[in-house]
Parts: structure tokens; sequence; C-alpha cells
């Protein structure tokens, strides 16, 4: 697949992502991407490779650190005793862009769909970006980054996860 002229670039060993305007990089987040490394088998909890693109974006109107279940806000703004009430759960905050992979039989179709599988970059808490790869699958941003992130690009734009 070519390269289009204003992307999305997600670098799994550098844990950076990188809005990519016509070959120059424009700005760069952290990131965390899975635990559990790359790969595109629904369950295995590893990051898809490969040409994507956001399908949907979600969250507008919602505040810095609201949490969602399900895609849909749950009413909860993230804080210090909502994380000791729940602190196995999975947090996903502020906005979602939800990646749906370009590449029949690599990220999408069956098995490997990384929508199917809710494949997103998505805000979490930001103590979690830490540099290191830890999430359960998906592109984590500092809750900041996430909202200039989203409000930096539209629905379609590619993504290339590497």
């Amino acid at each position: 697949m070519k390269f289009a002229p204003h992307y999305i670039h997600i670098s799994i060993t550098e844990q950076k992502l990188s809005l990519i305007n016509h070959g120059k990089n424009t700005i760069s987040y952290p990131v965390s991407t899975a635990k559990n490394g790359v790969g595109e088998t629904m369950g295995s909890e590893c990051t898809p490779r490969g040409w994507h693109k956001i399908r949907a974006k979600i969250g507008d109107n919602q505040p810095l650190n609201a949490v969602f279940v399900g895609r849909r806000p749950s009413e909860e703004v993230y804080s210090a005793s909502l994380a000791k009430a729940f602190p196995d759960r999975d947090w996903i905050l502020t906005r979602i862009l939800w990646l749906a992979g370009l590449e029949p039989g690599k990220n999408r179709y069956g098995r490997v769909d990384s929508s199917w599988r809710y494949i997103y970059i998505h805000g979490c808490p930001n103590g979690l970006i830490t540099g290191k790869a830890e999430s359960h699958g998906c592109i984590r941003m500092k809750n900041e980054d996430v909202l200039d992130l989203y409000s930096r690009v539209k629905t379609g734009i590619t993504v290339f996860v590497e």
C-alpha cells in the first residue's frame, strides 16, 4: 500500500505516534502499545500492524478524562478515587479513534479484523504512558495528547502501525 500524503504513523519500537504531512513529521506523542507485542489474531491482546484508517471518532464534547465503556460515555470522570474503586479496569478515557484494517487477510476480515477486535487509539490514565508497551492491544495516549490528536484528524485518515 502506498503512503498517503497525510497519515498517522505508530512506531511500536519507539512507542511513538506521529502525524505525518507530505513526508514531514508535524507532531509526535508518546504512546503505549500492547504488552503482548504485535499480532493480528482476535483474542491475542496484541497490537495489529499494517495500514488502517480511522473508522470513527468518538467522544465529541466529552470532558477531559471522561470514561468510556463499550464506546459510550459512562458519565464518570476518571479520578484517583475511581481508580481505587475499580483497580482492574482497562481505562478508556477522553476520546476514541476506532481503527479499521485496510489489508484483507492481514488486519481486515475474519479473525484478524482490527475493527471487530475493537482496536482504538484512546486516552488512558496519564501515568500509564511510561515508554513501555503495556496495553491490551490498543494504542494508549495521555489524555491531553489524544484530545489534541482528535482535533487534528478527520475520520478516514490512514494509520500505519509498524
